[in-house]
């Protein structure tokens, strides 16, 4: 059992690496690059998503990396930043981002799918790890050409690569509670995909 004092004392400050995290990781850059860019609010077309793959369906293939980098980027930094208080913090933070992208507080709690922060968190928690998840999703995204499917599998594999890499428990609970979120929220993507009806990466949703 950890020693109830030193628990009192990091409590705190693991809670503020949270709320950071989950501060940052709120951030809705797909809404804002293309309002910047003059073309309104992407939640009126295509899944309604704030992601890069609907982003993609603007017709701007650079917007929708740079929704990519930066929704990857912030889920980074939220780690990177933390890590200079310690793992513990870093942790912490990483699972915040993930969380304020799901569900940002400036969107009324109805954000993306999580998948560009999430692999941003794991490749600054622990960059191999982030590797293998990163070939994962291209090599599903390539054969199968679903963005989603692609997410799900390289998110589920995390847990795996982190114990068989790393050999790290945090890591790995980590890892698996935020693919359980990432899944929940890919429900309408699971149900699509299982009915043959989910929309392939490039390709314009029927409504």
């Amino acid at each position: 059992m950890p020693d109830p004092i030193s628990w009192s004392h990091a409590a705190p400050f693991l809670i503020a690496a949270l709320v950071g995290g989950y501060l940052l990781g709120s951030v809705p850059f797909g809404l804002v690059v293309t309002k910047l860019a003059g073309l309104g609010d992407v939640r009126s077309i295509g899944s309604g998503n704030i992601g890069a793959t609907n982003v993609l369906r603007t017709g701007r293939k650079d917007l929708a990396f740079a929704t990519l980098v930066l929704d990857g980027g912030k889920g980074a930094a939220a780690v990177l930043i933390a890590m200079l208080w310690g793992p513990d913090m870093a942790l912490a933070a990483g699972f915040g981002a993930v969380v304020g992208h799901l569900f940002p507080v400036w969107l009324k709690f109805k954000g993306g799918k999580g998948v560009a922060t999430t692999l941003g968190v794991i490749a600054a928690l622990a960059w191999p790890v982030g590797i293998a998840c990163c070939v994962t999703w291209l090599l599903v995204a390539a054969a199968a050409r679903y963005s989603s499917l692609a997410g799900l599998l390289s998110l589920a594999s995390a847990p795996v690569y982190a114990w068989y890499i790393l050999g790290d428990l945090q890591m790995v609970e980590l890892t698996a509670a935020i693919a359980i979120l990432i899944w929940f929220k890919h429900h309408e993507n699971i149900r699509r995909l299982l009915k043959g009806e989910e929309t392939k990466i490039g390709q314009k949703k029927t409504e």
